[in-house]
């Protein structure tokens, strides 16, 4: 018996999808740094909804963006999101934004992109004082996403 048979399959259930809109017109450009290029991007609000959770992105979030120099663009994402009847849910995830060298500079320019030009994969976490949403707080979720110019659409999914 290989282990492919004896290893469950990866357990999941849709979680939430998560619309952002981000405001690439105000973002800051740190430069080119050891590690890459730096550039923070505002987001301004946007939404979230699932069959346990729904609601909206407060516009006080922002992805600390780092474009690697082979191309890849890493993203690191701080929101505050709330819930429709009421608590305040902190969401952080990372990720990674690969694609070919002309499909990342049409990103650049605000293009819309074909989901074969790339791959937007994220790992998310949350943390939530509302006993409501308590059960966010050992949440372990994953996702991928797709670009609408600079305005990203997720579907994440929790795991186990």
């Amino acid at each position: 018996m290989s282990d492919a048979e004896t290893i469950a399959p990866l357990p999941h259930r849709h979680l939430l999808t998560l619309r952002l809109d981000v405001d690439a017109a105000e973002a800051v450009r740190i430069g080119r740094t050891p590690s890459g290029t730096r550039v923070i991007a505002p987001v301004n609000g946007g939404s979230f909804n699932g069959d346990r959770l729904a609601g909206s992105v407060l516009p006080n979030g922002a992805d600390w963006v780092m474009h690697r120099a082979d191309g890849a663009m890493l993203i690191d994402v701080r929101l505050v999101l709330k819930a429709e009847d009421g608590p305040m849910i902190y969401m952080s995830y990372q990720g990674r934004f690969i694609g070919q060298p002309d499909a990342i500079a049409r990103l650049a320019r605000g293009e819309a992109l074909s989901a074969s030009d790339y791959s937007l994969a994220m790992v998310a976490k949350f943390e939530c004082g509302d006993e409501r949403y308590a059960w966010l707080n050992d949440v372990i979720a994953v996702g991928t996403g797709i670009q609408s110019g600079f305005d990203p659409i997720y579907t994440i999914y929790q795991i186990g």
